[in-house]
């Protein structure tokens, strides 16, 4: 449960870093509000798994889903440069998330 946890909490990274984006420096109020909330929801998440598991694994996979995440919604949805060198770097970053979570132990 506590890995599952940090799975979502990386996805809301993702959210929370879209939102940045969109929110042009804090000054639209739409992706300014929808920011504070993915980012609350994050946090929150983020610690409540780290009750159970291991600060280090559990942050390298919420970073790295965060940052994938990111990374692939970019390329998507906003226009961002597409290369094959960003699309293998995206799927080291992949792979090494689910080897780290393979890895945690929970207490």
């Amino acid at each position: 449960m506590a890995w599952l946890l940090v799975v979502v909490a990386g996805l809301l990274e993702t959210g929370f870093a879209v939102c940045l984006k969109l929110s042009h420096g804090f000054t639209r109020m739409g992706p300014t509000i929808a920011f504070c909330i993915f980012a609350l929801g994050s946090f929150g998440l983020l610690t409540l798994s780290l009750r159970k598991l291991d600060v280090g694994p559990a942050y390298a996979v919420w970073t790295g889903i965060g940052a994938a995440g990111t990374a692939i919604y970019g390329m998507v949805f906003l226009d961002d440069l597409v290369s094959t060198l960003k699309i293998v770097s995206i799927s080291l970053v992949i792979i090494g998330v689910i080897g780290l979570q393979l890895s945690g132990s929970q207490h």
